[in-house]
């Protein structure tokens, strides 16, 4: 297991930067998630790092080596793309062995390492089997062993659970998040959902255009956001914002944002409320509308408990006082 450095990575597709000088530090056995909307760069940043793309400028360090002219088979490192890319003629056990098999690694490591893969994934009992005849959970473990059957030192994820239903996935990001913390490998994990990446990282590396906007816990990413982007990116609904005096912007979470009477402990700032609608989703209930004075490009929410705020009290057209605490409020200047 290895750490892996970037240090002012730059890749050029012409005239236009897909990465933008990313200098990034993933220590031995973190993992580190690389979250950001389609098209931002992180899959580019992801491959630079395995090999498969070659930065413009910038040098990439994988324990404590630079690697900038290795090829991607002499990198120590395993990516799984998000395909899973299994050969549907192979059965399961040829499918994982591949990859030691192109290196003409000796027949019984193969056994051996194909054997521990599988056990260590819970699919053993499927090697025979041919990927049409498996689950779409099966086929992302069988995809993850034969990544790891290489044992490398580094392994990279991009976007691996897409392919995979609501449910799936929930149980997919479980699994995965507990192998990686059972072997402690340095695991570096690209996706645009934020529930994954809350989840799932030791840490967040926010990506937008090219560019690390934050980095840090799930915890600090969520309620210190660095600007503006990761602010409205990362939350379901996302931070409110709105334009505050002289030209800056406030921010303050669905969450935190509540009727006065149900603000207890704290000096808080109170704001008049129009309820515009409502939608009511079992555990909560999300409120939509406008404040008094304050300019938005978008309905404001507030993320009530139903069980603390009655239908009636929250008629559509009616003006609320609302308020938030101030230790919950944050602020952001002119540029965001």
């Amino acid at each position: 297991m290895s750490a892996v450095i970037a240090r002012d990575i730059v890749k050029q597709f012409g005239d236009v930067p897909a990465v933008n000088g990313i200098s990034l530090t993933i220590p031995d056995g973190e993992f580190m998630v690389l979250l950001g909307p389609s098209g931002c760069g992180k899959t580019t940043f992801l491959r630079i790092i395995c090999g498969l793309e070659r930065q413009t400028t910038g040098d990439l360090l994988i324990g404590g080596n630079i690697v900038n002219e290795l090829p991607p088979r002499r990198r120590g490192v395993a990516m799984m793309f998000q395909s899973y890319g299994l050969y549907p003629h192979y059965t399961v056990r040829n499918n994982i062995a591949f990859p030691l098999k192109t290196q003409r690694v000796a027949r019984e490591k193969i056994d051996k390492q194909v054997e521990w893969a599988s056990q260590l994934l819970g699919i053993n009992h499927l090697l025979d089997r041919r990927p049409r005849q498996l689950s779409g959970g099966e086929r992302q473990r069988v995809a993850l062993a034969r990544a790891l059957v290489r044992e490398p030192t580094a392994l990279l994820l991009d976007e691996p659970l897409s392919n995979l239903d609501a449910k799936l996935r929930t149980m997919a990001r479980q699994e995965i998040k507990q192998f990686q913390t059972r072997v402690g490998l340095t695991t570096i994990y690209v996706t645009h959902d934020q529930v994954e990446a809350m989840g799932m990282g030791d840490r967040i590396a926010v990506i937008d255009k090219g560019k690390i906007r934050q980095v840090g816990t799930p915890t600090e990413i969520y309620n210190d956001p660095a600007d503006l982007f990761v602010a409205t990116f990362v939350g379901s609904p996302p931070m409110n914002i709105v334009t505050h005096n002289g030209g800056g912007y406030l921010g303050f979470r669905p969450e935190n944002f509540l009727p006065k009477d149900m603000i207890e402990g704290g000096a808080a700032t109170e704001f008049k409320f129009r309820i515009d609608r409502s939608e009511y989703l079992g555990a909560e209930r999300i409120v939509y509308g406008v404040m008094e004075g304050f300019e938005s490009k978008q309905l404001l929410t507030a993320k009530l408990p139903p069980a603390h705020v009655a239908e009636a009290s929250i008629r559509p057209g009616e003006w609320h006082s609302f308020a938030v605490k101030n230790s919950e409020l944050r602020h952001f200047n002119k540029d965001g």
